[in-house]
């Protein structure tokens, strides 16, 4: 699946232009051993070395204290500047707290410039439900507008992950897909560690983080916003987009969608990507269940992935949302092949 596209010409010119910054100030970086004036200078060029703006787009209240950034796409182009996943903003009487911080440092500026329609109080924690990129690297802008103690919650593997190659997989993935229009975002993990359980007091609202093992990654965690009666999900829910499963586990997603029925029983279900609303598990649960019985009965019959994808796109559970999902078309296939192996490893 690729998500590029042709270059504009004028952005291709820019990009020629940002290209050119960046040999400079890795040289003058290498240089900077020797002289640490040009290793100073070389800090400033990278610095420099930015993607445009990315329009606003309006927060929109769906709660008493939660209110979001609705991603118009499901998946990052140039035009959209990365703009694919969902970020929300809980208004608190200490301040305001970002759940999900996007896909950029220009998205998580673009952020920032709409909160004061949201409240007159700074960010005084932001949240990352998981290592995909799309949910963590505008950690940049929230740290520089708000200083580098800001807390960043996740669970531990999420840092970890961050951390290491899979930090720097994604702040490359995210130029290339979108065309350069992310340069300038630096990789900012978390700084505090969450577990299941842990409850966040911020006044007038209650944090509390669900985790119940691997669904979307190994380290997905969700948000109960206790006095709304809202949980944000990340993308352990999705509404009307095929989800990455690559690091997930089917049954694990169906286990812990149950467990998040059972401990939160009436909830509203805000995802990572599509939007807010209590059929969004349903949707969700039915597609997975669908997908993970075809994809075990094949893998008990030796019949191979392509009979797990036959059966599960003539599945009426299946087949209903294929006209209105997006990335279906590219990536069904691949995710029921990923549900027969892991079916094929747990028979």
């Amino acid at each position: 699946m690729t998500f590029f596209r042709p270059h504009s010409p004028a952005f291709s010119a820019q990009r020629r232009r940002l290209m050119g910054w960046g040999f400079r100030a890795a040289g003058l970086a290498a240089a900077g051993a020797a002289a640490p004036h040009l290793a100073a200078f070389a800090a400033d060029a990278v610095d420099f070395i930015r993607g445009p703006k990315v329009p606003d787009v309006p927060f929109t209240q769906i709660s008493d204290h939660v209110y979001v950034i609705y991603a118009a796409d499901g998946f990052p182009t140039e035009s959209n500047q990365g703009m694919m996943s969902n970020i929300t903003a809980v208004k608190t009487a200490k301040g305001v707290v970002i759940l999900d911080s996007g896909a950029s440092v220009q998205i998580g500026e673009m952020v920032i410039r709409q909160l004061p329609k949201v409240s007159d109080k700074p960010v005084v924690a932001v949240f990352n439900s998981h290592y995909h990129g799309d949910h963590w690297l505008g950690n940049d802008a929230f740290v520089s507008a708000y200083g580098q103690d800001l807390p960043i919650y996740a669970m531990p593997q999420t840092r970890e992950q961050i951390l290491g190659v899979t930090g720097t997989e994604w702040q490359q993935a995210m130029l290339k897909w979108t065309n350069q229009s992310s340069a300038g975002t630096r990789i900012v993990a978390p700084n505090r560690d969450v577990k299941h359980g842990d409850v966040f007091d911020f006044g007038d609202v209650t944090l509390r983080a669900h985790h119940y093992g691997t669904a979307h990654t190994p380290s997905d965690v969700c948000l109960e916003v206790v006095q709304d009666k809202l949980t944000y999900v990340g993308d352990v829910m999705m509404n009307r987009r095929i989800a990455n499963m690559d690091d997930g586990s089917y049954p694990g997603s169906l286990n812990y969608m149950d467990k998040l029925a059972q401990n939160i029983p009436g909830s509203n279900w805000l995802p990572g990507h599509g939007h807010a609303g209590e059929a969004v598990m349903v949707w969700q649960r039915e597609l997975f269940a669908a997908i993970w019985e075809h994809a075990q009965k094949a893998a008990h019959d030796l019949a191979g992935p392509e009979a797990a994808i036959a059966a599960a796109k003539a599945d009426p559970r299946v087949a209903s949302k294929a006209k209105d999902t997006a990335g279906w078309d590219n990536n069904i296939g691949k995710y029921i092949s990923l549900a027969y192996l892991e079916a094929e490893q747990k028979a």
